[in-house]
């Protein structure tokens, strides 16, 4: 089966989960026998992606494709694809102008037996290549503008651009029931067109050689020698994630369990607002802000922590809870996350119940059997959850599709 893959990122020129879990996916579906031809919006060289041809739609770097903004639903997009200049590289609509410019003449020469776009960004380019190829376009929904905004507000382009994709869609993929509750809530799609295939961790290529570094972060080494017990999240740092509380709660463990430190890896438009408040909040000294991390760094990070937050207000999935598990941490994540609907050994509360959170994380730094039992628990969970699972469910759906039938 010829699949054209529309996405946004791979690694390691990704900015989140999104460009891991297209990168993965591919691999598993190659695995499976489809030919994969993967359009991205830049120019860059990817490791380890011979199973895969990979096209550049622009000659874009891929900082200079990172700072267009997709992410941040307050860079707001006012203009329709008619008014956007095709030329004009350093507008997102340009650059998506571009793209489906690209993929149009790419499906001329090449067609595909179904398309497979990822998110907003690239379904103005799915519904362009389905009209012009005439095979079955499949949308797969990884976060929407209401996960983004993390409200009922966000950018009305960006929604207008869902709403007509979903639409447009022959079937929907949603990553979580969550997801999949809000495609038909909020634009109202029938159910029967949404399947529901939960992302995955590929577990061999975390098993790589790697070995933690006890230098990388050498002063929450020396904290943890002393007893302390070291929570951590690894995101980008936006209203969707929820950080705000996460360092009200935070500063509410504090109170009641001196022995606790905070490490937030990451960056974002939210970044000089929690150091404000970490400041006000009188924890300045029991909260690390690391800045972007990658590489070993990234996954040093997870090894020294002992706890994970995944502080999320609408988080469709959440591939970091997984990753974070693997390194062995415990789990604590907000009930609005999807990724809990297949890890149960973790502790889980309201994003805005900041008491319910402080209480957890002190359960946990003063439990020792308590911690070992989540992570353990948890690791054995996640051990279970394939990108081969989900290859299968994506060629079904794909399948059924091409025939007209439900799967």
């Amino acid at each position: 089966m010829n699949i054209l893959m529309l996405g946004w990122e791979l690694p390691p020129h990704n900015s989140g989960g999104l460009g891991v879990a297209c990168y993965h996916m591919s691999k598993a579906l190659a695995d499976h026998g489809a030919k994969i031809d993967f359009v991205i919006p830049y120019r860059a060289h990817h490791p380890n992606t011979d199973f895969m041809t990979i096209h550049s739609a622009t000659d874009l770097t891929p900082l200079e494709r990172y700072g267009l903004g997709a992410y941040d639903s307050e860079k707001v997009l006012e203009k329709t694809m008619a008014e956007a200049d095709i030329k004009d590289l350093k507008d997102m609509r340009g650059v998506q102008k571009r793209y489906i410019k690209y993929v149009e003449n790419l499906v001329i020469t090449n067609k595909p037996d179904v398309i497979h776009a990822h998110d907003w960004l690239t379904m103005e380019a799915g519904m362009r290549a389905k009209e012009v190829a005439d095979v079955p376009l499949v949308v797969h929904v990884h976060a929407t503008e209401f996960d983004r905004c993390g409200s009922d507000s966000g950018n009305p382009l960006v929604h207008e651009i869902e709403y007509q994709g979903l639409l447009m869609a022959d079937r929907i993929i949603a990553v979580s029931n969550i997801t999949k509750k809000i495609i038909m809530h909020k634009y109202g799609i029938p159910s029967d067109k949404i399947e529901v295939v939960h992302n995955a961790i590929d577990v061999g290529s975390l098993n790589n050689g790697y070995q933690y570094d006890f230098s990388t972060y050498k002063y929450l080494e020396s904290l943890k020698r002393e007893g302390y017990t070291v929570v951590s999240t690894i995101t980008r740092f936006t209203v969707q994630k929820g950080l705000v509380h996460l360092v009200k709660g935070a500063a509410r463990a504090i109170e009641k369990h001196d022995k606790l430190v905070f490490l937030f890896a990451g960056d974002g438009e939210q970044r000089d607002e929690l150091i404000r408040l970490a400041s006000n909040y009188g924890i300045s000294d029991k909260v690390i802000f690391t800045g972007f991390v990658r590489g070993k760094q990234w996954r040093d990070a997870y090894s020294v922590s002992d706890i994970f937050v995944m502080s999320s207000v609408s988080e469709p999935f959440g591939l970091t809870a997984l990753e974070a598990a693997h390194h062995g941490n415990a789990l604590i994540i907000t009930k609005q996350s999807g990724v809990g609907e297949v890890l149960h050994s973790i502790f889980r509360y309201d994003f805005w119940d900041t008491d319910l959170l402080a209480d957890q994380i002190v359960s946990i730094a003063t439990n020792e059997s308590l911690k070992r039992s989540l992570q353990e628990g948890v690791m054995n969970e996640y051990d279970r959850i394939s990108w081969h699972d989900v290859a299968k469910l994506c060629i079904h759906i794909y399948e059924t599709t091409k025939r007209g039938v439900k799967s």
